[in-house]
């Protein structure tokens, strides 16, 4: 079976093209066509942009994309390094497993209290104390710290009354509209939006993607952008960004700086 390498580079062949004509054609780097016929998928870039990448080539070779992306995420790759064991962002419920061990010994502890409670009401008084009970007697609580925690949990239910009835009084303040600072950067929450960032003069366009690929609403409209401005963009879902100039834009998503995944004028998609 030929590797996903072997297939691009055979397609390449059977069409006369060369990396340089493929990579002027598909405004991919000719080092990452390389890459990719030999087999070498580590860019040093965001997963994102290397599914990109292959997807673009592939079309642009007559190969069924899907297919090629399914073999390379049989590779392993693209996927998470590490498992989060007890929750997972973005809202998620929280779930837990109990393993093999865990239930055998709830089974058995089942089964010792069905059994106890079955048992004769002679045997189990003849496995109590002198008193009565076979728990063993804990020390006394000092009146005293009764008598403070008593104080304490009174003094925190009036700070929480207090707090009640004035929000009560003063009613739901008035939602927050984006503060817009000058140079016309919107300033918007963190994990609703992305930043463009120019490194050189560079137009700009984003929109929404539609659930069947094509452009939505229009979240910035045709913008130059000079060189180190920076622009900030709401993120509903998946977007669509075009750019006159690929190697002149970055996009900061939470923090962290990613180049376009092209160079001359094409549009990206940021799921």
């Amino acid at each position: 079976m030929q590797t996903i390498g072997e297939r691009l580079e055979e397609a390449r062949k059977r069409k006369g093209i060369s990396i340089r004509e493929a990579a002027e054609a598909t405004k991919i780097r000719s080092d990452y066509l390389h890459k990719f016929e030999s087999n070498q998928f580590d860019l040093n870039l965001a997963e994102i942009y290397v599914r990109g990448f292959l997807r673009s080539y592939a079309v642009y070779l007559s190969l069924p994309a899907e297919k090629l992306l399914n073999d390379y995420a049989a590779l392993g790759r693209g996927q998470p390094k590490h498992r989060v064991n007890s929750r997972e962002i973005y809202g998620r419920m929280d779930l837990s497993v109990a393993s093999a061990e865990e239930r055998a010994a709830e089974k058995n502890a089942a089964r010792e209290e069905s059994a106890a409670q079955s048992a004769p009401s002679s045997q189990r008084a003849s496995h109590l104390g002198r008193s009565g009970s076979s728990l063993p007697k804990g020390p006394a609580i000092p009146p005293q710290l009764i008598f403070k925690g008593g104080i304490a949990l009174a003094v925190i239910i009036a700070v929480l009354l207090v707090y009640w009835l004035i929000s009560s009084l003063i009613g739901p303040g008035e939602p927050k509209t984006p503060a817009t600072p000058a140079g016309g950067t919107t300033a918007i929450a963190a994990e609703s939006s992305i930043s463009l960032i120019a490194l050189n003069n560079v137009r700009v366009k984003v929109t929404a993607r539609n659930a069947d690929g094509s452009a939505g609403e229009v979240l910035l409209p045709d913008t130059n952008l000079a060189r180190g401005e920076t622009r900030a963009v709401r993120k509903p879902g998946a977007i669509l960004i075009w750019a006159s100039e690929g190697r002149n834009l970055q996009i900061e998503i939470n923090g962290k700086r990613y180049p376009m995944p092209f160079e001359g004028y094409n549009r990206a998609q940021i799921n």
